[in-house]
């Protein structure tokens, strides 16, 4: 972010250094705040925004917690697991109806469901590092059966690592994502394919909301992504 700068003519004098993440979000905070006067522990807030993802991690840790994930894929069982992800997201409003439906066709087959499985236990508890399971992620997804819609998008690549592990991972819709990121003072370098090197980008624009709000007490990136989706979505646009 650049200093500010008061121009003379042709010479140019800069005062003050680069503004923080907490002057830059000053207008995102002061929306969010009308909205939600307590903040994140605003009881709005819990019941529009925060509740419903809450809910879904709470019964992802349940029924697809670590351990019981990893019981049910050594012993095959890739349909029930893929049935248990796709049912979890799906009382959630986080995917298009589009990408849903093109979800559950993917793994209805049973190759389908396998890939799905074995890529997505990968993402969530492999050895590697961040960018090798994302990259991995994304071209399991890639390589799901395909009817009409597309299945690689940014929200279905996203959504179950933001589910499962939400102190660690985000979720991205573009659109919202990318005027959020304008009306932050973020310099979001998006592309449309999945990649690391975009997903890598929005956790640093995640971390630079974390800081920017920490004062809020943000519990986890759910509450960054509830924060990001006010300043973008036309759902708080009055």
């Amino acid at each position: 972010m650049q200093a500010n700068v008061i121009r003379h003519g042709r010479r140019t004098t800069r005062v003050g250094g680069p503004r923080t993440a907490s002057q830059t979000l000053q207008p995102c905070r002061r929306k969010f705040l009308r909205f939600f006067p307590r903040g994140f522990q605003d009881e709005t807030y819990v019941a529009w925004e925060r509740g419903y993802k809450e809910e879904a991690h709470g019964r992802w840790e349940e029924l697809l917690g670590r351990a019981e994930f990893g019981r049910m894929l050594n012993a095959g069982q890739f349909a029930e697991i893929a049935s248990r992800a796709v049912k979890i997201e799906s009382r959630t409003n986080l995917l298009f109806s589009f990408e849903k439906i093109a979800l559950r066709d993917a793994v209805r087959a049973t190759e389908g469901a396998r890939r799905f499985a074995e890529g997505l236990h990968a993402f969530l508890f492999g050895r590697e590092g961040m960018e090798s399971r994302f990259e991995s992620w994304c071209r399991a997804i890639e390589r799901l059966p395909r009817r009409q819609t597309r299945v690689l998008t940014w929200p279905l690549v996203t959504v179950f690592g933001f589910i499962a592990q939400p102190e660690i991972h985000m979720f991205l819709k573009p659109n919202v994502m990318r005027t959020a990121a304008v009306r932050c003072g973020f310099d979001f370098q998006y592309a449309s394919r999945p990649s690391w090197e975009v997903y890598r980008n929005l956790l640093d624009f995640a971390e630079y909301v974390r800081k920017g709000v920490r004062d809020l007490r943000p519990q986890d990136l759910i509450d960054i992504q509830s924060f990001i989706w006010v300043q973008g979505s036309n759902e708080y646009d009055y």
